[in-house]
């Protein structure tokens, strides 16, 4: 959605474009049999001129809602990406007609006149109600931020053991996860010395499990902010994409679309986060109050 040239957008990977065929097929089907697109909204942030709006656009059988935290980890990756159908985007007093990029994602940066604080943004499309999408405005000028790991940092998922991983993130249920000790209590306490501070959760985790980690962020008692996942599947470039790219990439894309604030990095040394932090504080000198 943002900014891609028209080169690129055709040099899609093999992998991807099979994935892409059989959706297509799959979604026909989905269509045929009643299922009907709908929004999920992310949280997104920016400042009071601009904000990115992230959301992904789903086929779901009539009447099917979030599901209910008693529910296994893997019927969490059971959905039917819907690229390509219209959004109507209201923020800020204005509208915006965007489309569902690929794996029917929505991530794209709007104009805006907003104060610094709690927003939203209204995401529609055609034959249902819009839904409501938070977002994190920030004064630009002179702030701070903290960035956070989620697996093995605040909640228990064993990344680096496979099988524990395995069976914590696709067997056992919602409810029973578990916050890394002391972790949200860390938190606040960064918040009361920072009071204001953008809390951004960076993690290589699916899109897919971003509304079972809203609910675990706020029941244990973690301070709000926006989600910044990845995918699993094939990218246009690949055939899985790379959870240290991702986080390289959103970290830097953080500390220059908002360089008035400094940042506070926090993560464990399961997923390459030392490397990855360091790498930011080199890259942008200054900015990296602490590790």
């Amino acid at each position: 959605l943002r900014g891609m040239p028209p080169a690129q957008q055709t040099a899609v990977h093999r992998a991807a474009r099979a994935e892409d065929a059989v959706r297509g097929v799959v979604n026909q089907r989905l269509l045929n049999r009643g299922w009907r697109p709908q929004v999920l909204p992310y949280a997104g942030y920016g400042t009071q001129d601009w904000v990115r709006i992230l959301g992904r656009v789903l086929i779901t059988p009539p009447g099917s809602r979030r599901r209910d935290p008693a529910v296994r980890g893997w019927r969490r990756f059971v959905s039917a990406p819907a690229p390509g159908v219209p959004v109507l985007i209201e923020v800020g007093g204005e509208r915006h007609e965007v489309e569902s990029g690929r794996d029917g994602y929505l991530d794209l940066v709007l104009p805006v006149a907003l104060p610094a604080g709690r927003a939203e943004a209204l995401l529609g499309i055609a034959g249902s109600p819009p839904v409501p999408a938070p977002l994190y405005v920030v004064d630009a000028g002179s702030a701070t931020g903290i960035v956070s790991d989620i697996d093995d940092t605040v909640m228990i998922t064993a990344l680096p053991r496979p099988i524990l991983a395995f069976w914590n993130t696709f067997v056992r249920r919602e409810a029973s996860r578990r916050p890394v000790p002391g972790m949200p209590l860390l938190y606040q306490a960064l918040l009361d010395a920072n009071p204001g501070a953008l809390v951004v959760y960076l993690s290589t985790g699916p899109w897919n499990i971003a509304p079972a980690l809203e609910r675990f962020l706020a029941t244990h008692g973690y301070p709000p902010g926006p989600l910044l996942l990845s995918d699993w599947g094939p990218t246009a470039e690949a055939w899985f994409r790379s959870g240290r790219q991702h986080k390289r990439t959103e970290l830097r894309r953080l500390l220059g679309e908002l360089p008035g604030l400094t940042w506070l990095l926090v993560g464990d040394d399961g997923q390459h986060d030392p490397e990855v932090y360091a790498g930011a504080a080199e890259e942008f000198p200054g900015r990296v109050r602490a590790i």
